[in-house]
């Protein structure tokens, strides 16, 4: 995890550079800046800054893995990776009754609104119970 500290370290004083410039640069023109983008700037330099931390505290207190090892091998990184799911329906209907939601708030139809987290309710619960009935049950 050396490396990817390494790549947000540099990512975060590559930000802490250019944030000041970047306000200078907008502050310099009459409409008394863009505070906008410095803080969207600022911020990215936070979380950047966060995530530098986060992992170069975990860097030191973990076993090196093989890619961060110098005499590593790609045998070094072979087993189960994890579990990766199969093909869902379920995200598309969740996403397609936030759309019902969404589409009911803009055209101010309630009676949609009330529809649409029925449907979205269901979708959720077969979203999370995916793996307990059906095929992929566990």
């Amino acid at each position: 995890m050396k490396s990817e500290a390494w790549i947000f370290g540099v990512t975060s004083i590559f930000l802490v550079l250019v944030t000041p410039g970047y306000w200078l640069i907008t502050s310099a023109g009459d409409t008394g800046g863009d505070w906008t983008g410095t803080s969207a700037l600022a911020m990215t330099t936070l979380l950047a800054a966060m995530v530098t931390f986060y992992l170069g505290f975990h860097a030191r207190r973990m076993d090196p893995r093989p890619e961060d090892r110098q005499d590593g091998e790609i045998a070094d990184g072979a087993g189960e990776l994890g579990f990766f799911p199969p093909y869902s329906w379920w995200p598309l209907w969740c996403a397609s009754a936030i759309g019902v939601i969404v589409f009911s708030v803009a055209m101010a139809a309630w009676w949609l609104l009330i529809i649409g987290a029925v449907l979205g309710a269901i979708a959720l619960m077969g979203l999370v119970f995916e793996y307990y009935r059906g095929l992929h049950a566990h």
